[in-house]
């Protein structure tokens, strides 16, 4: 590791995981995650006030943990990063606020930044810098996103996004319609790999020669797959679980990969990044993978422990905004929870970004269980 080379702590808390990451330029030193989901599963999703409070009783104790792995003190960071949006309100308040205090405390630097932006960024923790341009695919409960990225710091353009359901949110819904419980994304990929995908001709949402190029939609088909379901037991029948979250989970990769190498295709983009917790679905590593092979673009997918929400990505991304001389964000720094991913980094409460949603398809986790 370079002795010039910035070190930097991460705090990201934007639902229900309090993650504390350090990096040293683009070298993980530690990335300590405290999940409040078991708490939630009872609920059948995130409940905001409870994952406020869990990222209250666990901010210090993580930060510390973390500290302690990395093998520095605090007084060694160079900067403090934190995720100012998008994200649960009250979540991300925790994390900004307790960002701003050792920022201030310990006279470091502070840097609030954006959670997809960090999604994007955190690929070059394992595979090295990111080439610029890269077209990135994120995928979560809160979002399914193409974005371009020209410069992660400051120039991410919205290719296009979720007009309804995100990717992740469709999974806990059909395993919820299955009785699978929560969360359903790893459930519904462990019952696939028995299943069959082509068994339900479940539809393929915004796939039409009319329709935007690079926009998605999964209500459609979980309203499809939820009546099928129905129709099943309403007729007594088995319902074939496996079938069903094979075909189910089909339809959904299909149409995220599709569109995202037609997005490279139509940009000269020859390199895609998939981030998000959906980033870690096995069938959507694969056949990513298939078609970027034939299509010639490099596919660049992080470790699974590094596409959920965590602080080692937030740190990544608060890296190279030292690295690249990114102006700091001021203490008036407030969390946003619909923040737009074209603002990357939040310098101060001056910051203006307009708060002209047109161009945003993005769903807020706000917005999730409603």
């Amino acid at each position: 590791m370079a002795a010039d080379e910035p070190l930097v702590l991460g705090i990201e808390t934007s639902c229900d995981e309090t993650g504390v990451g350090i990096v040293h330029g683009t070298t993980l030193l530690a990335d300590a995650v405290a999940s409040s989901v078991d708490t939630h599963a009872r609920f059948g999703g995130v409940v905001p006030e409870i994952a406020s409070r869990a990222h209250l009783e666990a901010m210090v104790p993580t930060i510390e943990r973390a500290l302690k792995t990395a093998g520095i003190s605090a007084k060694d960071l160079d900067g403090i990063a934190v995720t100012a949006g998008p994200g649960l309100a009250g979540a991300l308040l925790v994390g900004v606020s307790a960002a701003k205090a050792y920022a201030y405390a310990l006279g470091k630097p502070l840097y609030g930044v954006n959670h997809l932006a960090s999604h994007i960024c955190v690929d070059q923790l394992e595979h090295g810098k990111l080439p610029e341009p890269t077209m990135a695919l994120l995928v979560s409960g809160g979002h399914s996103s193409l974005l371009l990225s020209a410069d992660i710091t400051s120039d991410v353009r919205p290719m296009g996004a979720t007009i309804d359901d995100a990717a992740g949110e469709a999974f806990d819904k059909i395993a919820r319609v299955l009785d699978l419980g929560f969360p359903g994304g790893p459930v519904i990929d462990r019952l696939a790999k028995e299943g069959d995908p082509a068994a339900i001709a479940f539809p393929r949402g915004l796939s039409g020669s009319r329709d935007p190029a690079y926009d998605f939609s999964f209500s459609g088909l979980k309203t499809a797959v939820a009546r099928w379901i129905e129709a099943k037991r309403a007729a007594g029948e088995d319902v074939p679980v496996r079938d069903v979250a094979a075909s189910f989970q089909e339809a959904v990769v299909d149409v995220l990969t599709r569109k995202a190498v037609r997005a490279c295709k139509d940009e000269g983009v020859d390199h895609l990044m998939i981030g998000g917790g959906v980033a870690a679905n096995s069938r959507l590593r694969a056949l990513a993978q298939e078609r970027c092979e034939r299509a010639g673009i490099r596919l660049r997918v992080p470790r699974p422990g590094l596409c959920t929400d965590n602080g080692a990505m937030v740190a990544a991304l608060g890296s190279e905004m030292v690295a690249r001389n990114r102006p700091a964000s001021d203490l008036e720094l407030s969390a946003d929870s619909s923040l737009p991913v074209t603002d990357p980094h939040v310098p101060g409460a001056s910051h203006d970004h307009g708060h002209d949603h047109d161009h945003v398809h993005e769903v807020s986790k706000e917005n999730l269980y409603s």
